[in-house]
C-alpha cells in the first residue's frame, strides 16, 4: 500500500490529511454506503457503484481496509464469499460523509433549477 504523509503543519493541512484517506473517485461512496447502510459483500458493492471496475473496486477497498476505516471478513460458505464493514475509527468520518452528502444534495438542486432556467 501507498504510504501517507504524516501532517504537523499550520491550519488547513488537516483537511489534506483527511483528504488523503477518502479522496479518490469511489472511496466516499463506498464509505457512505457502509456507515449508513451496514456491511456488504463485494458484488454488491459493485452493484452499487455501476461504473467501478472489478481492479478498482479492490484497490479502493484495500486502501480503506489499510487505512483501517473498514475491515474484510472472508465468509466461508459454498462459494466464499467476502463481507466488508466500517471499523469503530471509519465510523468517526459519518459526520463529514454525512456533510458531504447533504451538501452534494444541496448543490445538485442548485445545479436543476440553472439548467430548467435555461429550458
Amino acid at each position: 500500500m501507498k504510504k501517507r504523509k504524516i501532517h504537523n503543519c499550520l491550519d488547513g493541512c488537516s483537511v489534506e490529511s483527511t483528504l488523503q484517506l477518502i479522496s479518490g473517485k469511489w472511496k466516499s461512496v463506498l464509505l457512505y454506503h457502509l456507515i449508513f447502510e451496514g456491511a456488504y459483500r463485494y458484488s454488491e458493492l459493485q452493484r452499487f457503484v455501476p461504473g467501478i471496475t472489478k481492479r478498482m473496486l479492490s484497490l479502493q477497498l484495500k486502501e480503506l481496509e489499510s487505512d483501517e476505516l473498514i475491515k474484510r471478513r472472508v465468509i466461508r460458505e459454498k462459494p466464499i464469499a467476502v463481507s466488508y464493514s466500517v471499523t469503530d475509527y471509519g465510523r468517526t468520518l459519518a459526520p463529514v460523509i454525512e456533510s458531504m452528502y447533504h451538501w452534494g444534495n444541496s448543490f445538485n438542486k442548485q445545479q436543476s433549477k440553472i439548467q430548467e432556467s435555461f429550458n
